[in-house]
């Protein structure tokens, strides 16, 4: 090729791939292997010890995953990343690298209900304290802002309500605070949004949702923008200070702009342990060379859902960005002008019965806990998703009684709009 930079669509194909070297293979083959043969007792002490990049065990690293990351890297325009077991397992590895007992992080009230619970109650135990935020007051996070303040912690695409995040406010907070920011992109995918250009140092995905894509594979992936400074103020000690594990080596001293990348490799994957099998790494694979295709799909199909929805008589409102109407609507222009994603929520107007209903009488779209597949999704957060918070906090995080969410997908919007109008109007 040229020198030219390859578009988004040719990186979705391409980004880290190239022909097997011993057999020629097109696709990127899946090395099921537990461990790697060394060349001889030199070239094993030099992996152990940082001095060279190669395969030891896939616990740590494995070549299938590495052309997964080296490919979201690429879709994202960070400097490295990491692929992992799944979105938690993403969440445990990046702030184990950034906090130490007794420390805080600032994350935003709208997040996937999942992340909810896991801030708020296992990471307790770890001594990390999390302190919440509304992404609708940039000034809430300024004010949450203390001395122990370690991360910010936001959606692009907020679950389940849809509704875009200010990114580049909140980068403004998280540059003043001298803390990195960190924007959980599972929802856009990099196609409609690129937070490390707004302004993020990190951004997580749960593999599981629209970049596989196909309902088939868990994963999750850490990517470092390689903008942040670690070694300030000595906030980070697991970067910026000697590594007793690896003969007094500095992460940030040695390796630069994805020395975060490194970090939750050898630190925290190599002792934590949640690593992406390389089976899965090749189905997520297979569905990343769709996505642009796929993702406009989902947001065409999404938008018709939602405008059909928004005049029928039993919806009380939709909570849908890609409408002229929607709050989020100058927000999802500025950051997704391609569209405002697949996953919305809507308010019926009889209510926590009438949501519990709707979702036993759809027939196309699959009443289950996830998003981003091909199929068309529906849940009733409330009741499932969202069911271990009080009534009140299902509210401020857009998963209230009356709320249904939808991840749309890439079947015929008319047939999606069919089946909904049967279930309403049974």
């Amino acid at each position: 090729m040229s020198d030219r930079l390859p578009g988004f669509s040719t990186l979705a194909v391409h980004a880290g791939a190239q022909p097997d070297p011993t057999t020629g293979a097109r696709a990127t083959p899946i090395y099921q292997t537990t461990s790697f043969v060394f060349n001889d007792a030199d070239h094993a002490a030099s992996l152990f010890g940082l001095q060279a990049f190669g395969n030891i065990y896939t616990r740590i690293g494995n070549p299938t995953n590495a052309v997964l990351e080296e490919r979201v890297a690429a879709l994202e325009g960070g400097t490295a990343a990491l692929a992992v077991a799944s979105g938690h397992a993403a969440q445990v590895v990046v702030l184990q690298q950034l906090l130490q007992p007794g420390d805080e992080f600032i994350a935003a009230r709208k997040l996937y209900g999942g992340s909810i619970n896991q801030f708020t109650h296992a990471f307790k135990s770890f001594g990390w304290n999390v302190v919440w935020a509304d992404p609708d007051d940039i000034a809430s996070f300024e004010r949450a802002v203390t001395p122990r303040t370690k991360a910010i912690f936001i959606e692009s695409i907020a679950n389940p309500a849809g509704s875009i995040t200010d990114i580049e406010a909140i980068s403004t907070v998280a540059r003043k605070a001298g803390v990195p920011l960190i924007v959980d992109n599972t929802l856009a995918s990099p196609y409609l949004i690129r937070p490390i250009d707004h302004g993020a140092d990190i951004v997580v995905h749960s593999l599981t949702k629209f970049l596989g894509g196909h309902g088939n594979s868990l994963g999750g992936i850490i990517v470092d923008a390689g903008t942040f400074d670690w070694s300030t103020g000595g906030k980070y000690p697991m970067l910026s200070e000697p590594r007793p594990e690896y003969h007094g080596i500095r992460l940030q001293e040695t390796f630069g702009n994805f020395a975060f990348a490194i970090a939750c490799r050898v630190l925290g994957l190599r002792d934590l342990g949640p690593a992406l099998s390389p089976f899965n790494a090749f189905m997520i694979l297979t569905g990343i060379e769709t996505l642009p295709l796929r993702m406009q799909k989902h947001c065409d199909n999404a938008k018709a859902v939602a405008e059909f929805l928004a005049g029928h008589p039993a919806v009380a409102s939709v909570n849908y960005a890609g409408l002229a109407s929607d709050k989020y609507n100058q927000l999802a222009r500025k950051y997704a002008p391609r569209g405002a994603g697949a996953v919305f929520t809507f308010s019926l107007k009889g209510g926590y019965d009438a949501g519990v209903s709707l979702v036993s009488k759809l027939q196309l779209f699959s009443h289950l806990a996830n998003v981003g597949d091909t199929r068309s999704l529906v849940i009733h957060p409330a009741s499932t998703t969202h069911s271990q918070l009080d009534d009140a906090a299902k509210v401020k995080s857009g998963a209230g009684p009356d709320v249904v969410r939808l991840s749309v997908g890439i079947e015929d919007k008319e047939d999606l709009i069919a089946d909904l109008e049967q279930a309403l109007g049974a």
